[in-house]
């Protein structure tokens, strides 16, 4: 089966196995691989993924198969944690891996390997650009979830990235102010070290716009090493050079100071 997208109206009670058995030329292993890897979704009033073989449909309802042979045969790339408190934890995130799936499916994306991993529901409560690398945070429950969301909204949770730019940054804190998006956005650039002709920086930031740190620092002159959405060169050979290095905040469960370091 090449890739595809396939509407299926239940006509009448069934599962999800066998309504996907019926309208599909997949035989079994492949289907229960489909439900496994987030490919099959039921729309009832708004969409979710169905996993469950089982999971009971009723004349009506209608599910949707996006099968995609790349996709499902990409593997995950691993992920490591920093830090647990049962209902939320830090993980390091590679470089190339999606925070959340797509329609074509999720077994690659963060959020899925750690469900895998701990076998807990998981929401993410903040974001890196995929091809960003470092430190990321999640909960494992909603009331969790809104905490640590709240949290992040209040500027009490601290992020600090570094970064590898081209050129020989000022040996002096510079902050970058200028809108994106049509946004308010703020970045705080410092030089760590400089050497053939690039400089390593310490990044905060105030506000969480899009690709902020990578549009401030193209902006300043100094465009992050490997970035080849707004710095394309053939030269590169590396990933973008764009890391979460720490997150400060008072832990929501035991009260005490966190400071997680890479």
């Amino acid at each position: 089966m090449t890739a595809n997208e396939l509407q299926i109206t239940i006509l009448e009670d069934t599962t999800v196995f066998e309504a996907l058995k019926k309208h599909t030329p997949l035989p079994p292993t492949e289907i229960k691989e489909a439900l496994y890897k987030g490919c099959v979704w039921l729309t009832h009033g708004k969409a979710e993924r169905v996993r469950r073989a089982k999971r009971a449909l009723k004349s009506g309802q209608e599910i949707t198969l996006y099968y995609n042979p790349k996709v499902l045969n990409e593997s995950p790339l691993s992920i490591e944690l920093i830090y647990s408190a049962e209902t939320y934890s830090v993980w390091f995130k590679p470089s190339g891996m999606r925070v959340y799936g797509s329609k074509w499916g999720d077994h690659t994306s963060l959020i899925r390997q750690v469900e895998i991993q701990t076998q807990h529901p998981t929401f993410v409560v903040h974001r890196l650009d995929q091809a960003t690398s470092g430190l990321i945070m999640v909960a494992h429950s909603k009331t969790m979830a809104r905490t640590l969301s709240d949290m992040f909204a209040q500027r009490a949770i601290h992020k600090t990235y570094e970064c590898v730019v081209e050129g020989e940054f000022p040996n002096k804190p510079i902050t970058e102010t200028s809108d994106i998006d049509g946004k308010k956005a703020i970045s705080h650039f410092e030089r760590l070290h400089y050497e053939s002709g690039e400089s390593l920086l310490r990044v905060q930031i105030e506000t969480g716009r899009k690709h902020q740190i990578r549009i401030h620092a193209q902006r300043l002159g100094h465009p992050i090493v490997g970035d080849r959405l707004y710095n394309p060169k053939e030269r590169y050979d590396c990933d973008l050079q764009l890391q979460a290095v720490q997150l400060e905040f008072e832990c929501p469960v035991t009260h005490k100071s966190l400071v997680l370091s890479l």
